[in-house]
This record gives C-alpha cells, sequence and structure tokens, in this order.
C-alpha cells in the first residue's frame, strides 16, 4: 500500500522553548516531576504515558506503552502483570529504559536505570484505587498469552465478577503489583530550531548526579 505523502518530507521546526545549564534543577527527579506538572498544566495527551522498552534472556528488545503512577525522590512507579511479557522480561534482565515524549511542549525525557518490584501495600492500596472493573480485570486477564477469542476474556471477567460481586474490596490477584525505576541516567530533550536541540543529561555516579550536555 502506497503512502499519500512522502513522509521524508515531513519536517517541524521546533521553537517553542530552551533548556540550559543555567535553569536546570539540579535534582533531575525534581526536573522530571516539574517537566511532567507543564506537560499536564498544557493538557498534553496521555501525560503519563511511557515506553517501556525491556531485554529478555535472550537479548531481545521489547518496548511497549505505558502509564505512570507515582513519582517520588527514589523512582518512578507503573502497575502490571508479573507474569506478562515484560514481567518476565524483567525478571530476567532489571534493567530498563523509558522515554516520555510531549510534542505539546517540544520535550522528551529519557530514563535508564534498574527496576525492582514495589512494596507489597503499596501495590495493594494502588489495586483498590482502581474501578472494580478494572480490578475484576486484572485477574481475568492472562496478559501476553494467546487466548482463543474475545469471548474467553468476557467469559472469565464474568465469572470473576460474580465471584467478588459480594465483596467490597477484590483481592489483589499475586500476580499483579508495581515495579520501581531507580534511575541511573537521565535526559531531557527540548525541541529548537534547525535541529539545534537541547540535550542535559544527568548520571549517577558515587551516589551524585554529574550533568553534562549533550550534542543534538
Amino acid at each position: 500500500m502506497a503512502l499519500t505523502q512522502n513522509i521524508a518530507a515531513i519536517r517541524i521546526n521546533y521553537s517553542k522553548k530552551e533548556l540550559s545549564e543555567a535553569v536546570v534543577l539540579k535534582d533531575p527527579l525534581q526536573q522530571f516531576s516539574s517537566w511532567l506538572q507543564e506537560a499536564i498544566e498544557a493538557e498534553a495527551l496521555e501525560p503519563t504515558a511511557f515506553v517501556l522498552s525491556t531485554v529478555n534472556s535472550q537479548n531481545r528488545p521489547s518496548a511497549r506503552v505505558m502509564l505512570l503512577k507515582d513519582v517520588s525522590d527514589d523512582g518512578l512507579t507503573f502497575f502490571t502483570n508479573y507474569e506478562s511479557k515484560k514481567g518476565k522480561s524483567i525478571a530476567a534482565n532489571p534493567f530498563v529504559a523509558v522515554t516520555f515524549f510531549w510534542p505539546e511542549l517540544e520535550r522528551q525525557v529519557r530514563l535508564e536505570g534498574e527496576v525492582t518490584k514495589a512494596d507489597e501495600q503499596f501495590s495493594t492500596d494502588y489495586f483498590h484505587s482502581r474501578p472494580k472493573g478494572s480490578q475484576i480485570g486484572a485477574w481475568a486477564s492472562p496478559q501476553s498469552r494467546e487466548i482463543s477469542g474475545r469471548s474467553e476474556l468476557e467469559e472469565a471477567g464474568n465469572r470473576y465478577a460474580s465471584e467478588f460481586a459480594e465483596l467490597e474490596l477484590v483481592p489483589r490477584p499475586p500476580h499483579w503489583g508495581g515495579f520501581k525505576l531507580k534511575p541511573d541516567y537521565i535526559e531531557f530533550w527540548q525541541g529548537r530550531p534547525d535541529r539545534l536541540h537541547d540535550r542535559i543529561a544527568f548520571e549517577l555516579q558515587d551516589n551524585s548526579w554529574k550533568t553534562k550536555r549533550l550534542a543534538p
């Protein structure tokens, strides 16, 4: 199927903002939180969405879009099925890469580091904050496994909905919970005119963040 437009000719000349060593915060997680807040206030489409890249035991990379659910001084937290493809990859190789892109602000943030399971009570508290339908869905979906069809999901959903109908709190599945990324590399990218973008990176060395500017 032929494209109706020459995609090689598609270009945007970024010019909305700039980023310099003089204004970037000394703590990159605080800088990330600041940019995330700006993305939320700018009503960016899915501001908490990010691409999670993992590598499995066969050294094959895989990527998918996730939603960020917590930011703290010690990292970023997201939730998933531990038995999913991503969960198994993380179990085999806990080092991941994360990418946020906010086109409305012409910004990108890249983070790299090691992932560990979140505290179980933290996972349970978040699980119970979700809509009940989402809680039931976590039980009904054998995430990343082959299924016979849509009806298999719906039947499982109906079965668990019936099972938990009288419960005020649906129990958290043992295979579902949070992962926390503790980054050791964070890079902030701000689009600039003529492809001379601003890139400022933070790298954790001896428990201290070192800052450097990178060529675009």
